[in-house]
């Protein structure tokens, strides 16, 4: 009786370290801009049962599994200075593909 109990917290040991790291994956592809449009063009960032599931994802900030405070902080301003970057590399994207080009010169044409 007792190997049955202990294969069964074996196994639900390890099904619990394995939605943990699945969820860990999806938290960080979240950090991703890509990722992001690709969701909100499928309409995944509207539907509600996607939106509970977020919800449900903020328990990654409890304390917890916060196993440094200073580390959480930093992550969180790494991840702005990140997105800000990218927004910032887009807008001059944007921008440069909006100017017209440049006029050619009469003597870059006669060479």
């Amino acid at each position: 009786m007792r190997n049955v109990t202990d294969g069964l917290m074996k196994s639900i040991e390890e099904q619990a370290r394995t939605r943990f790291q699945s969820e860990l994956e999806f938290i960080q592809c979240l950090a991703n801009p890509n990722y992001l449009n690709f969701l909100a063009q499928r309409g995944f960032l509207r539907e509600r049962p996607f939106i509970n599931y977020l919800k449900y994802l903020l328990y990654w900030k409890e304390p917890d599994y916060l196993v440094n405070a200073q580390c959480a902080k930093f992550i969180d301003e790494q991840q702005l200075l990140h997105w800000q970057h990218y927004s910032r590399k887009r807008t001059r994207l944007q921008q440069a593909l909006q100017q017209p080009p440049p006029p050619q010169h009469a003597n870059a044409t006669a060479k």
